[in-house]
């Protein structure tokens, strides 16, 4: 997801969802686009490379569910999408957030494989069953920074009540960690050091090059707080100790623009996995470490 990539009227959340199989970006984005007939828009060979379909008998197919639901902290209409590693996962299957980038939305949240690396390692007995949660938030860095437009509000008090309802997310419906990309890797932390504030650490945090910006001239051109000084009593960079102890891993591409920002981050906090090596901003980088993602977020299952 890159760092630069309507509000409906009040209406009950539709229960109607669409049943997608397969990776990420463009494999979600065809499959949505099928949905309408019912006919699946690549051939079996195209859905083999997008690891929408696998000739491996070792290999499940994931699910993706999209449903619209409102969301009264951000006052509109907003997508969830539900990253599942089978047809039938197990009741109330733990899940982590995942948060989009700027200019981002939820079903262009997981960098490409997701889906398909999270199916293939459950069904390989690599890791226990877990599946990935996806929402709207925005380009305002997942807190309310327009008044009646609240990102963080809809993470800590509606997606629990959406899980439930859905049978994900454990009995209480909170996500065991948090998975975040530019952008999403700002809100993973401030979502983390929420939880941290009520006394419901997560799991576990895994952030794609987090848009940790190190200076006001730079982060004022995005629009997204008040001041500097809003800006700094929520910038993880200057607020360390509230996600101290928190399982985490970083990684990031040396020629990507937020690189200065990761290093000073995983020098600071020394993290479970501090991943640097040659790659830009984007997919191209992120979609070469899902395997380390999947398998870092499995090793903090809450059942492990």
């Amino acid at each position: 997801m890159t760092e630069d990539e309507a509000t409906a009227p009040r209406r009950r959340p539709s229960r109607r969802s669409v049943l997608i199989a397969g990776a990420s970006g463009l494999g979600i984005a065809g499959f949505a686009a099928g949905t309408a007939t019912g006919v699946l828009p690549f051939s079996e060979a195209v859905q083999r490379v997008l690891g929408v379909t696998s000739s491996s008998p070792a290999t499940q197919l994931g699910v993706a569910k999209v449903e619209r639901a409102w969301s009264r902290y951000r006052n509109r209409m907003v997508d969830l999408v539900m990253l599942l590693p089978s047809k039938a996962p197990p009741r109330n299957l733990p899940m982590s957030l995942l948060l989009h980038g700027l200019h981002g939305r939820a079903r262009t949240a997981a960098p490409t494989g997701t889906l398909a690396e999270l199916a293939s390692q459950v069904a390989r007995k690599r890791i226990r069953p877990y599946g990935f949660v996806a929402v709207d938030g925005g380009d305002n860095y997942w807190h309310e920074n327009v008044p009646g437009d609240d990102p963080m509000g809809m993470l800590l008090e509606e997606v629990p009540q959406w899980l439930r309802e859905r049978g994900l997310g454990g009995v209480d419906g909170l996500p065991f960690a948090c998975t975040g990309m530019s952008m999403g890797g700002f809100g993973s932390l401030l979502y983390a050091r929420r939880r941290a504030e009520r006394r419901q650490p997560v799991g576990a945090l895994a952030l794609l090059a987090p848009a940790l910006i190190l200076s006001w001239a730079e982060m004022s051109k995005r629009g997204a707080f008040h001041d500097e000084a809003d800006w700094a009593s929520m910038d993880p960079l200057k607020n360390l100790q509230a996600t101290a102890g928190i399982p985490t891993a970083v990684w990031c591409g040396t020629e990507d623009s937020f690189i200065s920002g990761a290093r000073r981050f995983i020098a600071a906090v020394h993290p479970e996995i501090g991943y640097t090596a040659r790659g830009k901003h984007g997919d191209s980088f992120n979609r070469t470490v899902v395997p380390s993602l999947i398998s870092f977020v499995g090793r903090h299952h809450p059942d492990a």
